[in-house]
């Protein structure tokens, strides 16, 4: 599970690199159906329709803020200044590499869903967190540590760095307790929210430009979200073990047996 989560992780912040955060937003989305498909088979978990439309719901509300961010790109024309260009093969990379990490975080959820709802969080999150930190720490020094010493370190590199591992932090404290109270899905049909605020905040970090189809996408992905935790899953019961009979009708059918062979 911490592997999977790890590399979840890694996969998703190298995409970056290599492809567009449009691409990134839509193909992140593919976590839903992984994620409704392993906890389906692993945790018996059962779906009623009303759960589905409401998966579709959240990804008519995503396709809507994935538009929005190309009609504001559209918008601005020629001016790339503020836009790297990507090749086509940076492109196919960058977009398997977000495939992967649905993938990955996929698995690490239904995982962590199944440790939260069965074992304990406390033990969920020391025991993510120790083999995480060695496996993070193993990488780190294998692939990079040639980009680490290229950083330019100042307060503003520092501080950065240093929010993002403070809203990990508050993640991964808090992810697990909500799972608890609703399931990994629900869970990630809310982070899909997640993609609305990044934009939000570019709008003043990065010059992106407002449209209102950001508004109307949250409300889409808002309203997805409230419909599918309105009707509960259930769990699929195990069929009943034909070998395991009641102990009163073998005792019963022995009976009857031992009648047919005194007669």
């Amino acid at each position: 599970m911490a592997l999977a989560d790890v590399e979840a992780n890694y996969t998703v912040v190298k995409a970056y690199q290599f492809t567009t955060l449009t691409s990134v937003q839509l193909l992140d989305c593919f976590v839903i159906p992984v994620l409704m498909l392993l906890s389906w088979f692993f945790l018996k978990t059962r779906y009623r329709m009303v759960h589905f439309v409401a998966v579709i719901l959240c990804l008519l509300g995503v396709g809507a803020m994935v538009g929005a961010d190309i009609l504001a790109g559209r918008e601005e024309g020629s001016d790339t200044d503020h836009r790297p260009s990507f090749s086509t093969s940076d492109v196919v990379l960058g977009d398997g590499l977000v495939l992967l990490s649905a993938v990955l975080y996929a698995v690490s959820n239904v995982c962590q869903e199944y440790t939260v709802k069965n074992l304990s969080r406390v033990e969920f999150l020391g025991m993510i967190g120790l083999f995480g930190t060695l496996i993070s720490g193993v990488q780190l020094v294998l692939l990079e540590m040639c980009a680490v010493r290229a950083i330019k370190w100042d307060l503003h590199i520092s501080m950065l760095f240093a929010v993002y591992a403070l809203c990990m932090y508050a993640l991964y404290s808090f992810m697990p307790v909500v799972v608890k109270m609703t399931s990994a899905t629900a869970v990630n049909l809310s982070l899909l929210t997640a993609d609305l605020f990044s934009l939000f905040c570019g709008i003043f970090l990065f010059r992106y430009t407002f449209s209102a189809l950001y508004i109307i996408s949250f409300v889409v992905i808002t309203a997805g979200f409230v419909l599918f935790n309105a009707v509960p899953t259930y769990t699929a019961l195990p069929e009943d073990d034909p070998g395991e009979d009641d102990p009163g009708e073998d005792d019963h059918g022995e009976e009857e047996a031992l009648a047919d062979h005194r007669v």
